[in-house]
This record gives C-alpha cells, sequence and structure tokens, in this order.
C-alpha cells in the first residue's frame, strides 16, 4: 500500500478545519487506515471537532480488539461521536461544533469505508467512481427528483449537510466494502476538492501525474485555481501487487 495526504486552508478562508490522517502501517488490528474530517462550528470550534474525531478514531482503534474492519469502523465514529458532544456540552464556546468523517481502509483486497456528511470517497481506476454518498440537503432533493446534478453542484444551499458527527446521540454511519485489484487508486477528500474540481478532472489529473505526492499537491492546486472556496483534504492511496 502507499498513500499520500494533504490539506490547504485554500483561497478564501482564514483557518483550516479540515483534519487528515493516512498509516500505510497497521494500527490496531487494521492493516492501515486513512481519514478525512471536514469540521463546522464557530471560531476553533470545527477545527477542534475534525482533529478530536480523527484523533479519537485512531486511539479507539489502537486499543479494540474487534478485528472485523466495518464493526471496528462503526465503534470508533461512534466513540468520536460521543467525545465531540461531551467536549462542546462542557465548553459554551463550542456549542454546535460537529464534522464530516469518511474512514476507509483495506483488508485482504477489499476496501471497507465508513462515511458521514459530504466528505468522499472515490474509487479510481480506468473511471472514476464516488463510493460514498453525501449527506446533504442537496443530495436528497437529487435523489428525489428534485434537482439536477448540474443544478446541485451551484446551489445555495450546497453546504447544509444532514449528518455529522458530535450533533446528536448516535450517529448514523453509511458502510460500503469494494473489491479492488492491484494497482487501483482511491480517493479520500473534503468537498472543498468536489466542489472546485470536477470528478472528470480529478481523475485526468490523477492519472497523468506518476507520484500519489505529485497528483495530491496539483489536485490543491486546481482547486485554489478554480476559487480555493474552502479547505481542501485529499488522501490518495494505491494497492500494491499483493492487494494492499
Amino acid at each position: 500500500m502507499k498513500s499520500y495526504c494533504v490539506t490547504d486552508v485554500g483561497v478564501k478562508r482564514n483557518m483550516n478545519q479540515d483534519f487528515v490522517y493516512a498509516s500505510n502501517q497497521p494500527v490496531g488490528n487494521l492493516s492501515n487506515l486513512f481519514i478525512v474530517a471536514d469540521g463546522m462550528g464557530g471560531h476553533n470550534a470545527g477545527d477542534l471537532a475534525s482533529r478530536y474525531t480523527v484523533e479519537t478514531m485512531v486511539d479507539y482503534i489502537e486499543g479494540a480488539s474487534e478485528k472485523r474492519p466495518i464493526p471496528l469502523l462503526e465503534a470508533a465514529v461512534q466513540a468520536a461521536n460521543q467525545k465531540v458532544m461531551e467536549k462542546a456540552r462542557a465548553d459554551k464556546s463550542l456549542e454546535g461544533m460537529g464534522t464530516t468523517v469518511v474512514a476507509a481502509t483495506v483488508q485482504e483486497g477489499c476496501l471497507y469505508v465508513a462515511n458521514v456528511g459530504d466528505s468522499r470517497l472515490y474509487l479510481l481506476d480506468d473511471g472514476i467512481e464516488q463510493i460514498t454518498r453525501d449527506h446533504s440537503l442537496v443530495e436528497e432533493m437529487v435523489r428525489a427528483g428534485e434537482l439536477g446534478r448540474e443544478e446541485a453542484r451551484n446551489h445555495p444551499e450546497k453546504n447544509i449537510i444532514t449528518r455529522a458527527v458530535g450533533v446528536k446521540k448516535q450517529v448514523r454511519i453509511d458502510f460500503f466494502d469494494v473489491s479492488l485489484n492491484p494497482g487501483d487508486k482511491f480517493l479520500l477528500c473534503s468537498d472543498g476538492l468536489t466542489n472546485m474540481v470536477e470528478d472528470q478532472d480529478i481523475l485526468k489529473l490523477v492519472k497523468q501525474e506518476d507520484s500519489l505526492e505529485k497528483a495530491a499537491h496539483r489536485l490543491v492546486e486546481l482547486a485554489n485555481q478554480n476559487g480555493g472556496r474552502d479547505n481542501i483534504s485529499v488522501v490518495l492511496a494505491e494497492t500494491t501487487a499483493n492487494g494492499v
């Protein structure tokens, strides 16, 4: 397994409320672990929510006896949800904070994904496929047939999410599993990338570059060139010959 991660404040924001994590090495009983979180809330609150969520998940996974990827990711997200809620209750200035989270691990040639909010995971092989489904008001309107996909890209309520870590006692998490072939790449990212760069442009750029590091930085550069309205986070990973 190879990976590279980068996060950038963007052009318009003063603070980066995204937090990223990538480990090609084992984390507890998982062979590897990749996470992107995009925080929301007032000054410092979103920054804290995303960082606290990722750190809590990593700590939980490192100490857990569970070996099955999906139950382990689920328990880790729920633990983070509880911690963020407790933090917000203890400090009035943090009230209302929360975060998206998308997390993934590759075990024996299978990619396991957990998702809350509108940060995304894409599979990149011959084409590009969004594996996660956004938990957002606009995405619900698209699924209901009330809004076209192109209209959704520039809708004024695009940033309203319908699920987040740290908002309710129990957070609803979506899970996915995908079989991988050696050489397949996958991308975890915040909406600061996908709101600025079309899916096909993401695929084209990643295919052009000869390293994950170059591709990740080029994606950030392109998002900023296109307006950089939000923080931009990218985790790119590639399976090797043995499937991990």
